[in-house]
C-alpha cells in the first residue's frame, strides 16, 4: 500500500500510503478492519529505530512487568517517552501526529481519532522466551479521560526472526473459534485493526532462544464520541481460552481469576484496618 515518495507526503521516515487503496482494503477485511504493511518504514529510519531498542535486560529496568497472571507471561512494556531514544521518539511523534490519525480515521471511517500521549499500555513491548499473550479483548473506556478505545497500530522490530520462535499476532473471530490471520512478528512488520466488542487477538508462544526477545511499538488511538458498539458497559482485559486450551479455559483462567479476586479482596481488608 505504499507509493514513491512524494513532496506532499509529511511524515518522513513512514513510506506513503495510498490512502484510497488502503480504504477499499480495510472494508472487505475479517474479522474486524485491519490491514498489514510491510516495509512501513523507510529502512534507514527502521534500522535507526530497531538500534535504540533497549536489549530486553535493559526494558526490564526500564519498563513495567506486565505478566501478572496466567495469561500474560514474561513481557515487559516502556510506556514513559522521556526515555526513548531519538528514533523511537520520533516515530512515536509520527504515530501521534494530526496527519497519521487522520490517514487512519479516513481509512477506518472513524472520525476523529485521537492518540494517546501517555501510551497508556502502549510504547516499546518487550517479550522473552517462555513469554505469551492469550487471546483477549483489550479495556475498551478510560473512565478519568472519558476516552473509548478504537484502535491498535503494532510495529515489529525482529531481524532474522525464525519462524519457528512464534510470537505471531492473531486475529480471531468473535466467538474465538478461528483464528483469521497469524501474522509473524518480523522486521518492518505493521499491523492496524479496530478494537471493539469483537476484536480477540493474542500472541502465540514465543520460543527464541536465550538472549533474544520479541521487540515491537504500540500504540492506540481513541474516540471521545461513543461508538456504535458501546453498551454502557466499561470492562478492563477479557481473555479468552483458544479452541486447543480446554484445560486452561475451564479450570486454570477461572481459578486464577478467584486467586486475583482474593489477593484484591484481602488488601482492601488491609486498607481498612489499618
Amino acid at each position: 500500500m505504499s507509493s514513491p515518495q512524494t513532496a506532499d507526503w509529511p511524515l518522513t521516515g513512514i513510506n506513503p500510503i495510498d490512502q484510497d487503496a488502503l480504504k477499499s482494503q480495510v472494508r472487505s477485511s475479517k474479522p474486524v478492519k485491519n490491514f498489514a504493511i510491510e516495509n512501513f518504514l523507510d529502512l534507514d529510519f527502521a534500522n535507526e529505530v530497531h538500534d535504540c531498542f533497549p536489549s530486553f535486560e535493559e526494558a526490564k529496568g526500564l519498563g513495567k512487568n506486565t505478566a501478572s497472571s496466567i495469561n500474560e507471561q514474561n513481557k515487559y512494556q516502556v510506556s514513559d517517552s522521556t526515555l526513548f531514544k531519538p528514533a523511537l521518539l520520533r516515530l512515536h511523534e509520527m504515530l501521534a501526529s494530526d496527519y497519521f490519525c487522520s490517514l487512519l480515521s479516513n481509512v477506518f471511517e472513524i472520525p476523529n481519532l485521537l492518540p494517546d500521549a501517555e501510551l497508556a499500555g502502549g510504547g516499546i513491548h518487550q517479550t522473552g522466551p517462555r513469554g505469551h499473550l492469550d487471546v483477549h479483548l483489550d479495556f475498551n473506556y478510560m473512565p478519568e479521560r472519558k476516552l473509548f478505545r478504537r484502535m491498535n497500530i503494532l510495529i515489529y522490530f525482529n531481524k532474522d526472526w525464525n519462524e519457528d520462535w512464534g510470537g505471531n499476532i492473531e486475529l480471531w473471530d468473535e466467538k474465538v473459534k478461528n483464528c483469521v490471520h497469524s501474522f509473524p512478528p518480523t522486521f518492518n512488520r505493521c499491523v492496524v485493526f479496530e478494537t471493539n466488542e469483537i476484536s480477540y487477538h493474542g500472541v502465540t508462544a514465543v520460543k527464541c532462544p536465550e538472549g533474544n526477545a520479541r521487540k515491537s511499538f504500540a500504540g492506540y488511538y481513541y474516540t471521545t464520541e461513543t461508538p456504535d458498539w458501546w453498551d454502557g458497559k466499561a470492562h478492563s482485559t477479557v481473555f479468552k481460552a483458544r479452541p486447543d486450551e480446554k484445560l486452561k479455559g475451564t479450570i486454570l483462567m477461572p481459578a486464577d481469576r478467584i486467586r486475583r479476586l482474593f489477593r484484591r479482596v484481602r488488601r482492601g481488608v488491609g486498607r481498612l484496618v489499618k
